[in-house]
């Protein structure tokens, strides 16, 4: 098959063709029809993720078409249309006992520990209890694109965040998560900041949801900003960067008893952030964090979008194909253009 392969951190992968994956036992294998670009796979590309062995297909934001199927797989045959978390969990670890396979002790992460979906075909582990069906008007690429940012926003805003009507909810990142994020507590019926520091991701976060929108480049200031904007601070604070000084900045523009959530991926100097643990403590904040969404609790966010209330399709900016994701993924970092990146031709 055709893939995307890097075999060193940090240098330029290659198309090649390689070896078609077979299912094991509990594994099914998809052909991919739309896998998303995700800040994340950069991540990966650059050695911040453990897991990761040389060399490697890159991909974890994916949806297709099941071509074959393990022999202990009961519940997915030849032909269903599916996704899968980013995350998925084993059904044995206690984690995956409580209903929390997104911290699962054994867990199958395409991209990461194994072969992602940069790729025509991928083999996803652990298929009984990982894979979602597809409502028959979801289009793949749309599918794609709830793997890891928009499903990680719905657990952190729904299930972590705690969100509720009227509350005041700030977003510092206006990326793929951060955008999802803000559109899902819009629908809630919160009050969303939108912060980040282009005016053009700020005007579609506007087009989404945000009632209000905070260039942080342009603010000396960004919590005393967004406590005046909010009344006396956020009642919840989104990291959807992962950042040092944004971390920070969240925590800081919390009201009194308020919650953080840390989404975005804090690593290299960024991992261990100096925070304000004084005010944590005498204002009684939370911090928690959001990995992803447990399989079982897509049925609700995909009610919403058959309902009308999400609508995933709009954050998407553009679609390639696989030759032109190696670019795509290279230059994750500079945070250009607004949207979600999804490789829709193989």
């Amino acid at each position: 098959m055709k893939a995307v392969v890097y075999r060193a951190f940090g240098e330029a992968p290659q198309i090649e063709h390689i070896k078609d994956p077979a299912p094991r036992s509990d594994a099914v294998v998809l052909k991919v029809m739309a896998s998303g670009v995700c800040l994340s796979d950069w991540h990966g590309w650059q050695g911040h993720d453990p897991d990761i062995v040389l060399p490697h297909v890159p991909g974890h934001e994916l949806a297709g078409i099941v071509v074959a199927v393990g022999e202990t797989v009961r519940h997915w045959h030849v032909g269903d249309r599916v996704t899968v978390p980013f995350v998925s969990g084993c059904g044995r670890c206690p984690q995956c006992h409580s209903g929390n396979q997104q911290v699962c002790d054994f867990q199958f992460q395409p991209g990461f520990t194994h072969f992602g979906s940069f790729a025509e075909y991928v083999a996803i582990h652990y298929a009984d209890g990982n894979l979602v069906r597809l409502p028959e008007d979801m289009e793949f690429k749309t599918a794609a694109s709830l793997g890891c940012r928009f499903a990680t926003s719905f657990r952190a805003i729904v299930d972590q965040g705690r969100v509720i009507r009227d509350e005041w909810v700030v977003v510092h990142g206006c990326g793929g998560v951060g955008l999802s994020a803000i559109m899902i507590a819009s629908a809630l019926g919160a009050k969303v900041v939108a912060v980040d520091i282009s005016d053009e991701k700020l005007a579609l976060a506007k087009q989404i949801g945000a009632v209000e929108g905070l260039n942080a480049k342009s603010t000396n200031k960004v919590a005393d900003a967004i406590r005046d904007l909010t009344d006396g601070g956020a009642h919840v604070s989104v990291d959807a960067i992962g950042n040092a000084e944004v971390c920070v900045n969240s925590i800081s523009s919390l009201r009194k008893r308020g919650r953080h959530v840390q989404i975005g991926l804090l690593v290299g100097g960024d991992s261990k952030p100096e925070l304000p643990m004084d005010k944590v403590l005498a204002n009684e904040l939370e911090i928690v964090g959001s990995h992803g969404m447990q399989a079982h609790r897509y049925v609700e966010m995909l009610e919403m979008i058959s309902a009308g209330e999400l609508s995933p399709e709009k954050l998407i900016g553009r679609t390639i194909n696989l030759d032109a994701s190696i670019e795509a993924l290279m230059s994750m970092r500079e945070f250009s253009g607004t949207g979600v990146t999804i490789i829709t031709e193989f």
